[in-house]
């Protein structure tokens, strides 16, 4: 009877965000569109400026509209957060180096030129004071990633040479986000006025924290990973994971930089580990879910009504800031000896703004170093030029069409996103005695390979042999398409554990039809389920032991090498025609176990998460 009543008002943003989500992302999937639109469209439809206008206390309208823009801005900045630790996660001292000529010719040249073209429109066009005006610039000059890598992925142009071309220009505009939003952390700091050495002294703390973190960082964070992954508790290492993120974004805002900076640098520090994939795969949720809450906060704060009754200026300036991106890009490839078509769809797709001009406006607002009407104007400019994208990406593939041909490809393959690098290798999951031995064999007849394994000391001793090998649970979709399996040449499963071998192998052979998957089978019957969920070859320890061992007695009593050979490998078609189901007993028995699957998720679901932990374990 003493219970305080259920106050449903604290929670109506946060259902009002979740409804969002549940319909916007479907939508805009099936429509092939960024999601980043559709949030922006569904936050300014929701917020203030648009049904709270037509929101009094107690009626209906109230209860579907974001009034409190300012408190979901500050849960939103954890989106920015989530996605700073994904772009470090991302990059790697090896990888920059193999993009080096682009990522830091092109893509530097661009931003530099781009953020003073910018920047000076701004102050002589617009009197935006210099110092807004350079960060005004900086934050235009930036290019939507959330949106041009979905389109080129889409239009299967990812692979191409301007998608290589364009994502190393993105890659670099990832790298400035850092400076950028120290940059007005130091403006913020420096806007009331005082010397250089005031201003050195004020961030001497946080300059010192940052290699503490640094420091420390480099020393604990893999030790610590070791001992939370072999708990192999899910729940326990997405709580690492979350604490690492979080942890160093408020060590570092604490120390007057910006929380975006030290979540990017956790990312640095983890990229290299062993542990980077199931890490990306935890996190993934967490970063969509606060990035899609943080696009609803900007489009709450967009005044859709000011635009709707003038929309000429917002027009005319979106179309501008794209047209002057374009003219600069475009010979700015041509100077990098990119042909003339690759250079105009890239130019083409990096021309309108980006999601990070969001970040940087919104960060200079709320430090009071950009006036809030210029700021707001700035946004309106952006999220209009980002509907541009799907457009010109299609424009931009028609114009380039006619000119692709085999040695562009081969001359932009070394730019290709990390994930279309796994093509031509083989995946390996489970490095034990079998998988390390496969490996050994694979570089021998030099087939490159990456590995998988969740023991955790067998990682540590493929790491130290210099194996490329990740922990993490392979029978995850996402964590195979984290390790490149679409591109990859063939799947190699050698694990004990029959259901896991199994479910492998399903989301193998769905994700990729004409994959080559060869599995480790217990007995005979264990492999002919294998090969009706879409295995290639699945090889029977029991029959594969019988043969190697007849193999060697024949050749011990004095048979010909030769014939042994020949004798033993058709006696192995022979098992692979008798195992292997044809016709519609492959397709039933396929039916059968992917309903036996469905049930015993259904059973683990009911069973409660602390079963469903304890099986994964």
């Amino acid at each position: 009877m003493g219970e305080n009543p259920l106050h449903l008002e604290s929670y109506r943003e946060a259902l009002v965000f979740l409804a969002t989500a549940g319909v916007v992302v479907p939508l805009f999937h099936r429509l092939r569109v960024s999601p980043v639109l559709g949030f922006l469209l569904a936050g300014a439809a929701l917020g203030p400026h648009g049904l709270g206008r037509l929101a009094e206390p107690g009626n209906i309208v109230s209860f579907f509209t974001i009034a409190d823009v300012e408190g979901v801005s500050q849960l939103a900045e954890f989106g920015l957060v989530f996605l700073l630790f994904m772009i470090g996660l991302e990059l790697s001292w090896e990888r920059l180096v193999r993009l080096r000529r682009l990522v830091f010719g092109l893509g530097l040249a661009q931003v530099v030129i781009s953020t003073t073209a910018l920047a000076l429109v701004g102050h002589y066009w617009f009197g935006v004071d210099a110092a807004p005006s350079i960060l005004m610039g900086a934050a235009l000059a930036m290019s939507s990633t959330a949106v041009v890598m979905p389109v080129l992925s889409e239009g299967r142009r990812l692979n191409k040479a301007p998608g290589r071309v364009a994502f190393s220009v993105l890659l670099l505009q990832d790298l400035m986000v850092a400076p950028a939003l120290f940059f007005v952390s130091f403006m913020a700091t420096a806007k009331d006025g005082f010397s250089a050495l005031q201003a050195a002294s004020a961030f001497l703390p946080a300059f010192a924290a940052l290699a503490g973190l640094i420091f420390f960082g480099r020393l604990l964070l893999r030790p610590l990973f070791r001992l939370v992954a072999s708990a192999q508790l899910t729940e326990l290492f997405m709580a690492a994971c979350l604490l690492v993120v979080v942890g160093e974004a408020l060590i570092t805002a604490a120390a007057g930089l910006s929380m975006g900076l030290g979540a990017f640098v956790a990312g640095l520090l983890l990229a290299e580990t062993e542990f980077r994939r199931e890490i990306e795969v935890t996190i993934e949720p967490f970063k969509g879910l606060l990035l899609g809450l943080f696009f609803v906060s900007v489009g709450a704060g967009l005044d859709i009504g000011a635009v709707v009754a003038d929309p000429a200026p917002v027009i005319l300036h979106a179309v501008g800031l794209t047209a002057l991106k374009a003219a600069i890009i475009f010979p700015l490839a041509l100077l990098f000896r990119i042909d003339w078509r690759t250079a105009a769809e890239a130019a083409l797709l990096l021309a309108p703004g980006g999601e990070f001009a969001f970040a940087l406006l919104t960060s200079a607002m709320l430090a009071g170093v950009l006036p809030g009407h210029f700021g707001n104007d700035a946004m309106m400019v952006v999220t209009l030029s980002i509907f541009f994208i799907p457009f010109l990406g299609r424009l931009g593939a028609r114009l380039a069409q006619p000119a692709e041909r085999d040695d562009d490809e081969a001359r932009y393959a070394h730019l290709a996103p990390e994930s279309a690098i796994a093509e031509g290798r083989v995946v390996i999951v489970g490095f034990g005695r079998i998988g390390s031995l496969v490996g050994e064999m694979l570089s021998r007849h030099n087939v490159p390979f990456v590995a998988v394994e969740n023991v955790v000391s067998l990682v540590a001793e493929g790491r130290e042999k210099g194996v490329e090998i990740y922990w993490g649970n392979a029978a995850r979709r996402e964590f195979l398409l984290k390790c490149g399996l679409e591109q990859a040449r063939a799947l190699v499963v050698t694990i004990e554990n029959a259901p896991a071998v199994e479910e492998i192998v399903r989301l193998a052979h769905e994700i990729r039809g004409d994959l080559v998957i060869v599995a480790r089978a217990r007995d005979a019957r264990h492999a002919t389920t294998l090969y009706s969920l879409g295995a290639s070859d699945a090889i029977p320890e029991t029959i594969e032991a019988s043969l190697q061992l007849a193999e060697t007695v024949l050749v011990d009593v004095g048979v010909p090498m030769g014939y042994v050979i020949a004798s033993i490998h058709e006696k192995r078609d022979e098992f692979r025609k008798i195992l292997q189901p044809t016709g519609e007993e492959a397709r039933a028995r396929q039916t059968e176990r992917r309903n036996q699957i469905k049930r015993e998720q259904a059973r683990r679901r009911i069973s409660g998460p602390a079963k469903e932990a304890e099986g994964e374990a």
